[in-house]
């Protein structure tokens, strides 16, 4: 046996021993680490000077801290003299990582960075252009350029740069304001980054099968997150699209060996194609929480890029126009559809189904009753196969407004040109006329003071229902949404709506209360002399002069100016009321009961519907809507042309605010009225002269003044807003 080594001898051969590897290693080092310092010369920062800002600057205190800090420059670089003094004078090829890193640079040879570079795009990303060059960590340290909350920032360098004229520049601002973003921001470090979606060297096009955001695969990639959902939506309507049997790919037994070795392909539905992904929804980078408003208000256009025909009639419902107008409280596709678990409504489990149908009714409207279910919410107005009750009620609307405002187009259009050809006849007395008719010297009682008000109070209410009634019909409209803007929302807008409604029907109440005491007052005409009631007296008052119900007189007079339009006859006078004036008042009746019912039965759909089927609302909407506008596109248009616009009365006509009508006047278009009252003994002036309007007229005089513009303007956007519709 060899004898120990004494312990006096010990220190020398540990000695001689660390001496031997030493020298060992110096030898066995590659020439090019010894020139490691002589790079340093030119590429240290710290040695870095004036005219050398060119040159890569290696910051080697940093450098020695990274996964290659062990590593010598020529281990990357290749082609530098060995040589001190010479070194190398052209520029260095760039390094080769697959010499180490070969299965990545294999993956990274069939993503789409490296098919760009091939097909000449020199700025597609390479290696350091993703995890830098003489910085580069491990993935999971924070100072790696490719750690989860630095990756987006590193993308972005190529994403957001205009000049590599990516496909979406703003894919990377998105995904920083989205949930994702957000969340890894914060330190969540499980959220998404951008490898998680598109991967790291395999990244390829979306249109590539192998893709993980192909359209095939993106649930697949965003379930390795949201399993749960993805289990959920693989058995809805569109996950059956994409995997027909309606089972999560993942979950599926791993496929037998075929004939040959080769795995068995899952085979995927003939539509899938056209199924919905994640993306479709939730859109690829600016993913927000479905909580979100913003979410709810776009989900509608998104669902209707595969369901535009139930979008369409979907809009028609007061549910679609407030939507796209920004209010988020009505009910949108996925709170009546659901989210992922969309079934067909024959399917017991979908939340149509007709057992599960009123209680998701009852989310919104907790006093939904059966009927309640059997309100259309895709129902087409034109469609006389499906919906016959619907078609029928909106067939006999728009004839309704067709016939209304054709014939009040050419009657309006033929007073103009009577009005012209006599003031073009003799413009010095047509305007000597209108002085005098204006002059309120001797004047006589036309309305009474509760008329005035309750027609200012009309006025008032009728406009503040058409600025909040009429964006909705419009809603696509510009204007629509800047009034809605302007108000407050859809909800403001809603509320001001029923409060004015509410006013109307007071009014209305007020108005026909006002009658039946005018008619209590003058009971003694309606009996004959034994004090018994006479249908023919009562008769003759409902139809006579001094009635406002139109009678066989009002067709003699308006066949009689019609004649004079077309110069066939003289200007004819008239009684109390003309026959325009009684259109006009009729039509208030009219509307008061049809807009009215209809429109208390959209305010209150819970309560009606206890005895009246669901289908009636629908009814309702279009009864309230095309009668709302036949109302206002007559009163800003023909009842102002014959109040305010005529050449005879314009700018405007202050009878109605006054109560007054100068004896001109009254024998100018009234004569009939003026003979029968003189003849009768009760052409008595008014009291007091036109001195209490005198006294009013700075008040009332811009307040209709402001009201006439108004409505003006209305009529302008809503006849705009119909003739877009049509061209």
């Amino acid at each position: 046996m060899t004898p120990y080594p004494s312990s006096a001898s010990r220190p020398l051969i540990a000695t001689v021993s660390v001496f031997v590897v030493w020298m060992f290693v110096l030898v066995s080092s590659p020439p090019g680490r010894a020139q490691a310092k002589g790079c340093l010369k030119c590429h240290s920062k710290a040695a870095a000077r004036p005219g050398q800002s060119r040159r890569p600057q290696v910051d080697l205190t940093l450098f020695k801290k990274t996964v290659h800090g062990d590593m010598d420059c020529t281990d990357c670089h290749s082609g530098i003299d060995t040589k001190p003094d010479q070194m190398h004078k052209a520029r260095l090829k760039p390094p080769d990582c697959a010499s180490c890193h070969e299965d990545a640079a294999k993956v990274y040879e069939t993503s789409v960075h490296a098919t760009k570079r091939k097909n000449g795009n020199n700025g597609a990303a390479t290696c350091w252009s993703c995890h830098g060059k003489h910085d580069i960590f491990k993935v999971h340290d924070v100072r790696s350029r490719v750690s989860k909350r630095r990756l987006p920032h590193t993308c972005s360098g190529c994403h957001q740069n205009p000049k590599y004229k990516t496909r979406n520049v703003e894919a990377v601002k998105h995904y920083s304001d989205s949930l994702h973003g957000r969340a890894l921001r914060d330190g969540l470090l499980n959220a998404p980054s951008c490898g998680d979606c598109h991967g790291s060297h395999e990244i390829r096009p979306k249109t590539d099968p192998r893709s993980r955001i192909h359209h095939e695969n993106e649930p697949i990639t965003c379930g390795k997150c949201h399993a749960r959902v993805a289990r959920v939506f693989a058995k809805s309507v569109h996950g059956r699209l994409l995997w027909p049997g309606g089972v999560y790919p993942p979950d599926r037994p791993k496929p037998k060996k075929g004939k040959g070795g080769n795995k068995e392909k899952v085979t995927l539905g003939p539509k899938s194609a056209k199924g919905p992904v994640c993306s479709d929804c939730h859109t690829a980078h600016a993913v927000v929480p479905p909580s979100r408003r913003h979410f709810k208000l776009q989900i509608d256009d998104r669902c209707g890029k595969c369901h535009a025909d139930r979008l369409e009639h979907y809009r028609d419902t007061y549910h679609g126009k407030a939507n796209a107008l920004g209010m988020t409280r009505v009910a949108a596709c996925f709170d009546c559809h659901g989210h992922h678990d969309v079934l067909p409504h024959t399917d017991p489990k979908s939340l149509l189904s007709p057992k599960r149908k009123l209680k998701t009714c009852k989310r919104c409207h907790p006093k939904a009753t059966r009927n309640f279910t059997g309100y259309m919410t895709h129902a087409n107005h034109w469609d006389k196969k499906n919906y016959p009750r619907l078609y029928w009620v909106t067939m006999a609307m728009t004839a309704l407004l067709l016939s209304v405002f054709a014939f009040f187009f050419l009657h309006t259009f033929l007073w103009v040109i009577r009005q012209l050809v006599t003031y073009l006849r003799d413009p010095k007395g047509f305007r000597e006329k209108k002085r005098k008719v204006r002059e309120l010297k001797e004047v006589y009682i036309r309305f009474r003071p509760v008329d005035r008000f309750l027609h200012i109070m009309l006025f008032s209410s009728v406009i503040v229902l058409v600025i909040t009634g009429m964006p909705l019909k419009f809603y696509q409209t510009a204007w629509a949404r800047w009034v809605f803007d302007v108000l407050g929302g859809p909800a403001s807008a809603a509320s001001l709506h029923r409060i004015a409604a509410t006013a109307l029907l007071l009014t209305f109440a007020v108005h026909v209360f006002s009658l039946v005491s005018l008619v209590y007052d003058r009971r003694a005409e309606l009996t004959d002399e034994k004090g018994r009631f006479d249908l023919r007296r009562f008769l003759g008052f409902i139809f006579g002069p001094d009635s406002l119900v139109p009678g066989w007189q009002d067709v003699k007079d308006m066949a009689a100016q019609l004649r004079y339009f077309v110069g066939l006859g003289p200007r004819p006078t008239f009684d109390r009321w003309t026959y325009w004036e009684k259109f006009d008042y009729m039509a208030v009746f009219w509307g008061m009961a049809i807009i009215g019912m209809s429109g208390l039965i959209m305010w209150f759909p819970e309560a009606f519907t206890r005895w009246l089927p669901g289908w009636t609302i629908n009814i309702a909407q279009v009864v309230h809507s095309d009668e709302a506008l036949l109302a206002a596109g007559f009163l800003f248009t023909f009842h102002f042309f014959h109040s305010h616009l005529r050449a005879d009365k314009f700018p405007m006509d202050h009878v109605i605010f006054s109560g007054r009508v100068s004896e001109e006047e009254l024998k100018h278009e009234r004569g009939r009225l003026y003979d029968r009252l003189k003849a009768a003994g009760q052409l008595k002036p008014a009291p007091g002269g036109a001195a209490e309007w005198n006294d009013w007229k700075s008040i009332l005089v811009p307040i209709g003044t402001l009201a006439f513009i108004i409505g003006l303007l209305l009529a302008v956007a809503i006849y705009v807003s119909v003739l877009g519709r049509i061209f």
